[in-house]
């Protein structure tokens, strides 16, 4: 038997360690491959999940791991994609390059919506798909309709409970049941990662005891914000630690994001007197929970964010989910459940130092209103959920009136006298240059 993984991270190789630990793949009777894929905007400087200090206690789970990247070098892996004409063939290189026979009898993967999952889900066929989730995406509705040919053959979702009390979307247009993977098998992985991973000293760049933490994103590079505003949002976290009393503070950039966030941070950081560590972007955030345990870790809505609280009961606080809610775009984008988790569930830090909880909320219901409003026509079936949540609560913060209005959730706004004057002025004019 032969099985083949499919991992972008080391926090998803993590989830998928834990899976096999537990049992859910069964015994290891056969090959499992683990096919591992860059995805940052220049892959060629970023390095690969398997070259993390941390992943060394997760190889022995695997008997091959092999580079997506070197496969579809020098293509982006996720923007190349076979053509329907060339699929037969490039599937038959594939299972050839991978030596998998007939095989593989299942594969494993993760975004099952986009490239590099979706391709390789096209050109691997004839067998059953497991999907994970590694993170909070997993609350949200399926980015993409899937051609039946995949959706078809998708047995099963596994997800970590990072929410207790919220139940996946992701896939359940389909029919695809969800799996949770126990908290107590991540965390012995986590334990494994972080001995393996060897944080250091501040010379290494990890400090013994950093008292706070900021998480860092890499929204700019997605186009969510501008790059101004980005290191915005992470100087207003570093002055709300620095009001707070913080007078060290780790900071953890995105695996992908590289140093530049950092080197914008210092600056802030001189000017408060506050002592700014950076951690190394190969080891997970989560690794740091465990070794340092901050007093405080603040970010915009990472997934780490919830792991911190769920699995360290560490305190945490979101900034800036106001203004990313505003500026993510489209609608659907795929980000949005969870910054509304983050932001709906977390303490806000503002600049200066306050804590503010969010107002009480019906997190599953405001959730499933969103997904509702994201992809209505996948499903229908959230219709009354997303009517009732928004006549309890209003559209406020989570909603764009325009797309309520579009799916007759709102009255459409009413129009000014003078926008009707002029709107009346052009139909008779098309009317007349028609006639």
């Amino acid at each position: 038997m032969t099985q083949l993984f499919y991992a972008s991270t080391l926090f998803g190789a993590m989830t998928l360690a834990a899976a096999l630990d537990e049992g859910v793949f069964g015994p290891h009777e056969g090959r499992r491959i683990l096919l591992v894929s860059t995805n940052a905007a220049i892959p060629e400087i970023t390095p690969s999940l398997d070259r993390a200090p941390g992943f060394a206690a997760l190889r022995p789970r695997f008997d091959e791991v092999r580079s997506w990247n070197e496969i579809v070098a020098p293509l982006h892996p996720s923007d190349w994609k076979a053509r329907v004409i060339e699929v037969p063939m490039i599937g038959r290189l594939l299972r050839s390059h991978l030596s998998l026979g007939d095989g593989p009898d299942e594969l494993i993967v993760e975004s099952i919506a986009v490239p590099p999952a979706r391709t390789i889900a096209g050109l691997i066929k004839d067998c059953p798909i497991t999907v994970y989730s590694d993170g909070l995406m997993s609350y949200g509705p399926t980015r993409d309709p899937l051609p039946a040919e995949i959706a078809g053959r998708i047995t099963r979702l596994l997800h970590l409970d990072l929410v207790p009390g919220l139940s996946p979307l992701l896939l359940s247009e389909y029919g695809v049941p969800a799996r949770v993977v126990g908290d107590e098998a991540f965390l012995r992985v986590l334990s494994e990662v972080s001995t393996a991973s060897e944080t250091g000293t501040p010379e290494d760049g990890a400090p013994e005891g950093g008292r706070a933490m900021i998480l860092g994103q890499y929204l700019s590079a997605l186009d969510i914000v501008t790059p101004e505003e980005e290191a915005g949002l992470h100087a207003d976290m570093l002055r709300g630690l620095a009001a707070r009393g913080f007078g060290s503070v780790l900071f953890k950039p995105h695996p992908a994001a590289g140093r530049r966030h950092a080197r914008e941070l210092r600056a802030t950081a001189a000017e408060l007197g506050v002592r700014l560590d950076v951690a190394g972007e190969a080891i997970p955030a989560e690794s740091y929970f465990a070794a340092l345990r901050p007093e405080l870790v603040a970010g915009c809505f990472s997934t780490a964010l919830v792991t911190a609280r769920r699995c360290f009961g560490l305190p945490v606080a979101a900034v800036g989910g106001e203004l990313v809610l505003e500026r993510l775009a489209p609608y659907e984008n795929s980000n949005r459940v969870p910054v509304t988790i983050t932001d709906a569930l977390l303490p806000r830090l503002g600049a200066d130092g306050s804590l503010e909880e969010p107002p009480e909320i019906d997190l599953p219901d405001l959730v499933r209103a969103v997904g509702y409003c994201m992809q209505s026509e996948a499903y229908p079936d959230l219709r009354e959920t997303a009517g009732t949540y928004l006549a309890a609560h209003g559209p406020a913060r989570y909603f764009k009136r325009q797309r309520l209005t579009a799916l007759e959730l709102l009255p459409a706004a009413p129009q000014s006298p003078a926008a009707a004057g002029t709107l009346g002025r052009l139909r008779r004019r098309l009317s007349r240059a028609l006639s």
